[in-house]
């Protein structure tokens, strides 16, 4: 694999090569003054070709390894949420409190899932991925071991709350990570993968906080997650090298020693040449003091808060599902927890199909949208955004899953309510995982591509958006379906999404030209700020 110092060397040794064409064509233009003007701009454009800085000089095999690795560490957020799913009944029995009080604990972890990026994601798009990560692991495996020993409920709440803190920033930092080193063009699928953890994390969880509450007890649950934690440590650190272009640019920069992969050190000691100007353009100096309310500017942008609202109420309806699913299971089959985190493989399934479709047909579009307004897409190169429909190119994936999903949700509900067999519900459910994941893949994607210059930022946003409602939706799931029935709060779920989807075809038809004047204002903004 190539070193980033190893690459500076070879745009080093192009740019000399560069510097004596043009001095031997200066030279032949003094001799001979009448040389025809197709000759003399020749050479300029084969410079400009050389000299134009890579969007990223990380390989092939470091972005995937890199959008792997990432990928899992997001997993602890939403594997912390629900591997303590099948617990709930044990905890309860535990502490000899009700099932309201334990429920109240799932809704505080929500709402710190929605707080605490919007402290963390802002200082990682000014300081570094790897420091923010840094923090995150480290508050992450405190709270777990504190509640693998903790002995009471307010203890429990309290450490809950500190685990969410912990696990919560990551998605945000692992989409920031993939907009760092991919463009607009190969995002689609990079994001999908990105946030493959997110997705895998609520199906997984509860099979595996059933097997280890149903044979060793609901403590297991949080040694489990401690261990997992310390597993990632090394793999992240060694293998995944700081990616924030206000720290390296496009990779050619090296970071500070300690953040630095082995590699990079190792190469560090063997050439300490300083890195060249010409590369340094590519660093985009921010370094200005982490602002947790950020995100709420990106709130409320017209086409971000829109995007970010709708994307929160999809969340919210598949929360309502994965929660409500192990008190209709135990009613209706009378499950163990272990039966019961069986019956969530099929949204584990649905959720990693829907990586290599939902992907490759927002990268498709893309390019086809690229096509018609004939924007080049070369290879680690940006595209700009001002030529391109990016509303387009994500949306008309997103917005055909969406009306697919409402009707998958309605099936689920109604073969739950009409008692229907176990492989009807577990049918629906592999379709509700499959087209969730996919509206969600679109939507996040064109989020990050929106806010190019604070990619972290803008999931934090997502983040936030998206644990507050599903907060509220978990909080009304029980007493809906106690009132109406699941059948009923399935086409509930399925109708505010209805409902609120002509709002993305107003991003769609609009969005660029929201997208303008904000760009317009800002501009303005700056001159103002210059004079």
């Amino acid at each position: 694999m190539a070193t980033a110092d190893s690459r500076i060397a070879q745009a080093d040794a192009l740019e000399v090569d560069r510097h004596q064409a043009t001095d031997h064509v200066d030279s032949d233009r003094s001799d001979t003054p009448k040389e025809t003007s197709s000759s003399e701009s020749a050479p300029d454009t084969e410079a400009s070709t050389v000299v134009e800085p890579l969007y990223s000089v990380f390989t092939g095999p470091q972005k995937r390894v890199t959008v792997i690795i990432v990928s899992i560490v997001a997993m602890i957020s939403p594997l912390s949420a629900t591997v303590y799913y099948p617990a709930l009944t044990s905890l309860a029995a535990e502490f000899n409190v009700s099932m309201s009080l334990i429920q109240l604990s799932i809704t505080t972890y929500q709402i710190f899932q929605g707080i605490a990026p919007s402290f963390i994601a802002d200082y990682s798009d000014n300081y570094g991925r790897k420091p923010a990560y840094a923090i995150c692991i480290v508050i992450f495996l405190a709270a777990n071991i504190g509640l693998a020993l903790q002995n009471s409920y307010a203890a429990l709440m309290v450490l809950r709350c500190l685990q969410s803190t912990g696990s919560a920033a990551t998605v945000a930092l692992g989409a920031g990570t993939v907009a760092d080193m991919v463009t607009r063009a190969e995002r689609g699928k990079s994001i999908s993968y990105a946030s493959l953890g997110v997705t895998l994390g609520p199906a997984l969880g509860p099979i595996i906080g059933g097997l280890l509450t149903e044979y060793l007890g609901w403590r297991a649950n949080f040694w489990f997650l401690a261990i997992f934690c310390v597993a990632l440590i090394p793999l992240y650190f060694i293998f995944v090298p700081e990616t924030a272009r206000s720290v390296v640019g496009n990779g050619s920069i090296l970071p500070s020693r300690l953040f630095m992969t082995p590699s990079q050190y190792l190469e560090r000691k063997r050439n300490r040449a300083s890195q060249p100007e010409a590369h340094r353009v590519t660093r985009e100096l921010k370094r200005k003091r982490p602002n947790p309310f950020a995100v709420l500017k990106i709130l409320g942008e017209k086409e971000g808060g829109v995007t970010l609202g709708f994307g929160a109420l999809i969340f919210g309806g598949y929360f309502m599902v994965l929660t409500t699913l192990p008190a209709q299971l135990t009613e209706r089959f009378d499950y163990n927890p272990v039966q019961i985190g069986l019956c969530y493989l099929p949204i584990f399934v649905g959720s990693i199909c829907s990586r290599s479709t939902a992907g490759w047909l927002l990268d498709w579009n893309f390019r086809r949208h690229a096509t018609r307004v004939d924007v080049k897409i070369a290879k680690n190169v940006q595209q700009d955004l001002d030529k391109l429909p990016i509303e387009a190119a994500r949306l008309q994936v997103s917005i055909p899953m969406i009306y697919v999903l409402s009707l998958c949700v309605i099936a689920y509900g109604w073969t739950v309510q009409t008692k229907s067999s176990l492989a009807g519900i577990e049918a629906s459910l592999f379709f509700v995982g499959l087209f969730n994941s996919g509206a969600l893949s679109g939507l996040n994607t064109l989020v990050v591509d929106t806010h190019q210059d604070s990619p972290a930022t803008a999931m934090a946003a997502n983040n936030l958006f998206r644990c507050l409602v599903s907060a509220g939706a978990i909080s009304i799931a029980v007493p809906l379906i106690d009132r109406i029935g699941i059948g009923w709060t399935s086409v509930f779920i399925a109708g505010v999404w209805l409902c609120f989807s002509p709002c993305l075809w107003l991003v769609l038809i609009y969005g660029a030209r929201w997208r303008q004047e904000k760009k317009d204002k800002l501009d303005k903004r700056e001159r103002k700020n210059n004079q």
